[in-house]
């Protein structure tokens, strides 16, 4: 049988281990998240979406020059611009979205 100081050095079992016995942040690294960039949104009905060809250009509820919302696995993180990076398009964050505490 264990002596009290030796159960009272031991953490209870479901218990949060202190500082020093964290895992570092480097142990979630290789997560895949999914990331989601939506320029802006429209509804339409099906006979309209049926008509629409190439080339049709679709109006978003969106602004020229409006932030645009950056999702991290469906949860809204940033919003920022749309950039050109040589051939490709690319994103600036202009602002992180702060965690609501549930």
């Amino acid at each position: 049988m264990a002596d009290a100081t030796e159960a009272a050095a031991a953490p209870a079992e479901g218990v949060a281990a202190g500082p020093a016995e964290n895992l570092s942040l480097e142990t979630v690294y290789d997560i895949p998240v999914q990331i989601t960039v939506v320029l802006g949104r429209t509804s339409m009905q099906v006979n309209q979406l049926l008509k629409l060809g190439r080339g049709a250009v679709i109006e978003l509820d969106k602004k020229v020059g409006e932030a645009i919302d950056i999702f991290v696995n469906n949860r809204l993180v940033a919003r920022g611009e749309v950039v050109v990076v040589e051939d490709r398009i690319g994103i600036t964050m202009t602002e992180i979205i702060k965690a609501e505490k549930h």
